[in-house]
């Protein structure tokens, strides 16, 4: 009798998993057919796109817009890359290519469309050959740079830095003659340029602070940049760094390989750093850290803002999982997402989101839910009711779904809307341009700053513009309360109240540049620094006024401050909104 119903047991298992497997097999014939059935359909609109309508067609422009408008409705980091474009984000990724060493853009000037030099890169072959910001490119190897053919759908100022950059690159040891117009100097500029392989560093400065703190900043997490962090690391150690401010404020991320490496600098060898899960779970992996950190115990202080992404939160969020560091500055972005490049046919790719990352505690720190869609089409981000409570190593409270949350919360700084207009007008580069022929020479950084005179004449630079167009963003939203009072009949009754605020708001520049000089005068100093010590300059003309640097120090020489931040149960100290205790406001 038991023989008998273990038999039945038995025989029911087996017609369920084969009814189960006739199932799985049939939804995998049905989504087949369907993929099938759609591409046929597809092939079959633009033969006959091609065939009957009214205009020629450009196949390659409208095939590439149903790819395009197809992905926009999954996440953003789901992109079609042309040959082109893959070679750009084979720059972008590894840092390397071969050529001048020098960023370029175009633009319109004096009525005539040009492309000039933005930035040389140090101790590459455009400044080594004496380029300079400010240079107008005239021709390469006697081909005029001056001119292009025009592309359809593309903008001109694109097409003819198009030109120029195909011109510019190049095998390395190949060399090339550039010819530039030079502010200032009457007669054109020839010089020879010697072609190179281009390493462009992610670490653009790192230096010793006061009291013996260290300060790295990475900009993206390019091929080798683990490297880069390491050999300054050890560089700052020879020269008595005693605790060290890691800055990945604005790193939009990269390679995740290497936010791995980066922790394991710091963290000791089989810790778990991150673990990614997606459809395909043949590929989802664990990741630990393999290697004996350099330094397991320097205190550690890591700047974050709503701009560190990606890969920059891997690095914070799992350094805060662990307790190893403390995380400064403000929420992160919030992308957990794992993107794959997958070739494509004629030198194409497609760049997927194939998982999502969880860092040691558990969590996602992805903050959008692309899935789901608000009313106007929008996609929000995760309330902070829907997310989960997670511990890191021991013991403290982090959650998931909104970026990372800093252990200190430092207040956000606020750029004044006019110096969006200054920089995007080139108000700032032509004046500059200007002032450092007149001043070659600027000495060390730490004594240099323009003086009050030299602010006057910007001022007086500014307002000789009469093409200068400043529209603030609150005369905007002005205008448009004025729209909503006249709609809901409020204008007779507020009409006053509207014409006081609109006195106060409306955009005045001599007030304006009066109000925000010492915002000016740091956006001046740094693009002056950096045309004389490249970025490393712009860096530490730009570590003068950071107060978030500043707070971190004030943090890491407070040690019992510091330590007490890695304790179970204690509440992040938010110095933004002041709701911190005032004990905890006074020693930060």
């Amino acid at each position: 009798m038991k023989k008998g119903v273990g038999f039945l047991v038995f025989a029911t298992f087996l017609l369920s998993g084969s009814s189960m497997y006739a199932q799985d097999k049939g939804n995998a014939e049905k989504r087949y057919f369907e993929i099938n059935k759609n591409i046929e359909v597809f092939n079959s609109v633009i033969k006959e796109l091609d065939m009957f309508y009214v205009d020629t067609l450009d196949v390659e422009k409208t095939i590439e817009s149903g790819i395009v408008n197809m992905l926009a409705g999954l996440d953003p980091y789901t992109n079609y890359m042309t040959e082109e474009e893959v070679s750009e984000f084979t720059i972008l990724t590894t840092g390397e290519y071969a050529g001048v060493g020098a960023i370029i853009s175009s633009r319109n000037l004096d009525g005539r469309d040009i492309v000039y030099i933005v930035e040389p890169y140090e101790n590459m072959p455009a400044a080594k050959s004496g380029l300079k910001a400010g240079d107008i490119i005239l021709s390469i190897n006697g081909e005029d740079m001056t001119s292009a053919e025009k592309v359809a759908g593309e903008p001109y100022g694109k097409t003819l830095s198009n030109k120029v950059t195909s011109r510019l690159k190049g095998q390395a040891g190949t060399e090339i003659t550039v010819k530039v117009e030079r502010p200032g100097v009457k007669k054109p500029i020839e010089m020879k340029i010697v072609r190179q392989n281009v390493q462009i560093s992610s670490v653009p400065y790192y230096g010793l602070l006061q009291d013996n703190v260290g300060y790295i900043v990475l900009t993206g997490f390019t091929d080798k940049c683990a490297q880069e962090i390491k050999n300054a690391f050890l560089d700052l150690k020879k020269q008595g760094m005693t605790s060290l401010i890691l800055d990945l404020r604005g790193n939009g991320g990269g390679i995740m390989e290497e936010a791995i490496q980066l922790v394991n600098f710091f963290v000791p060898k089989g810790h778990v750093v991150l673990s990614t899960k997606g459809k395909m779970k043949q590929w989802d992996r664990i990741h630990r850290t393999t290697l004996d950190p350099i330094d397991a115990d320097i205190p550690l202080v890591v700047l974050v803002d709503k701009g560190s992404a990606s890969a920059s939160e891997i690095v914070s969020g799992a350094l805060q999982d662990l307790d190893r560091a403390v995380i400064m500055g403000q929420r992160t972005y919030g992308k957990g997402l794992v993107q794959a490049p997958r070739d494509l046919p004629y030198g194409g790719s497609l760049k997927v989101t194939t998982s999502k990352y969880y860092i040691p505690s558990g969590r996602c720190i992805q903050a959008i839910d692309y899935k789901h869609h608000n009313e106007d089409g929008s996609v929000g981000r995760i309330p902070d009711s829907l997310t989960t409570v997670f511990k890191t190593s021991i013991g403290r409270e982090v959650r998931d779904g909104g970026g990372v949350t800093p252990d200190i919360k430092l207040e956000e700084i606020k750029i004044p809307s006019i110096t969006y207009y200054l920089l995007n007008q080139y108000i700032v580069n032509d004046w500059v341009t200007d002032w450092v022929i007149k001043n070659p020479k600027i000495g060390p950084l730490d004594k240099f700053s323009i003086t009050d005179e030299d602010y006057e004449s910007f001022k007086t630079f500014v307002k000789s513009k009469k093409d200068f167009k400043y529209d603030g963003l609150s005369e905007k939203r002005l205008k448009t309360l004025k729209d909503v009072m006249d709609f809901e009949g409020y204008s007779k009754t507020a009409d006053e109240e509207y014409k006081a605020l609109e006195a106060k708001l409306v955009p005045n520049l001599d007030r304006d540049l009066d109000n925000f000089k010492d915002d000016i005068k740091k956006l001046l100093n740094m693009e002056i620094a950096k045309r004389n010590y490249f970025q490393r300059g712009e860096r530490i003309e730009s570590l003068k006024t950071d107060k978030d640097v500043k707070q971190a120090i004030e943090l890491l020489n407070n040690p019992e401050q510091y330590k007490e931040i890695f304790t179970p149960g204690r509440k992040i100290i938010d110095l933004a909104s002041k709701t911190g205790s005032e004990e905890e406001a006074e020693n930060l």
